[in-house]
């Protein structure tokens, strides 16, 4: 039996050497982590759920134009996903005050901003991902100016879209974070989606309730972290019920 390479580990992911040139197959792990990992622990059943919701999620936003990294799933936790070089950001979209933004500027959580905010955070742990501007990207040349244009044009498209998407389904988008990578045509490169998007990368609110459907259930001590994903996986229509997830009899 052959070992398969494994190219790089994350907090919530493996990636391992694809089948094929270009390609890598993308690991979805029951990790879950908060504070840049200085809190830790592993739920059952989150890889598979993240694995499902954002297969669904990625493979809609192609169908509207918006190219991502995403080509199949290949089995509960595993996605075959287009290798790409990835820019060092983390790219956060805020559309209701919550989370750092709140702490930064004292403001009240759940308020709704005028208008989407878009930031970026330099992609380095060691550091806490720092927030940093577009006079540090193209400094540092970690993006040129024509990827951030690219990059601010298509979260506001992934926005909207997932703003949309979620309201149907009677859940608030309060922010999100994605990241990008570069994928290469001979001298030419063009940005495309990267990572995931799932509860882990996104907050959710119930839209009635406010209850919170996401990573911060983690994060805050709220409890039922498996239940809240398996809500928004149900309400996509993507998963049934909880135990079949657990019991790893989703499919």
């Amino acid at each position: 039996m052959t070992r398969r390479k494994k190219i790089y580990e994350g907090k919530a992911k493996i990636l391992y050497e694809g089948p094929e040139p270009g390609t890598l197959i993308q690991y979805f792990k029951d990790d879950a982590t908060a504070f840049n990992a200085q809190k830790k622990a592993v739920l059952e059943g989150k890889g598979v759920i993240n694995n499902r919701i954002s297969e669904y999620v990625m493979t809609r936003l192609n169908t509207i134009g918006v190219q991502n990294h995403f080509i199949k799933r290949l089995n509960l936790r595993e996605q075959l996903i287009r290798e790409v070089e990835i820019i060092p950001l983390e790219v956060v979209c805020r559309n209701i005050v919550a989370g750092s933004l709140a702490t930064r500027f004292g403001l009240p959580e759940g308020q709704p901003l005028p208008r989407s905010i878009i930031e970026f955070y330099f992609k380095e742990d060691k550091l806490n991902d720092p927030l940093v501007t577009e006079e540090h990207i193209t400094c540092f040349n970690w993006a040129t100016t024509q990827e951030i244009d690219d990059i601010l044009a298509m979260t506001l498209r992934v926005n909207d879209f997932l703003l949309g998407m979620f309201n149907a389904v009677g859940i608030t988008l309060v922010d999100f974070k994605i990241e990008y990578g570069r994928i290469w045509e001979g001298e030419f490169s063009r940005v495309i989606l990267a990572d995931e998007i799932s509860p882990d990368s996104c907050r959710l609110w119930d839209s009635t309730t406010n209850e919170k459907l996401d990573k911060d259930r983690f994060r805050r001590d709220l409890g039922n972290v498996i239940e809240s994903y398996t809500e928004v996986a149900r309400r996509l229509g993507i998963m049934k019920e909880m135990p079949r997830v657990i019991e790893g009899g989703a499919a």
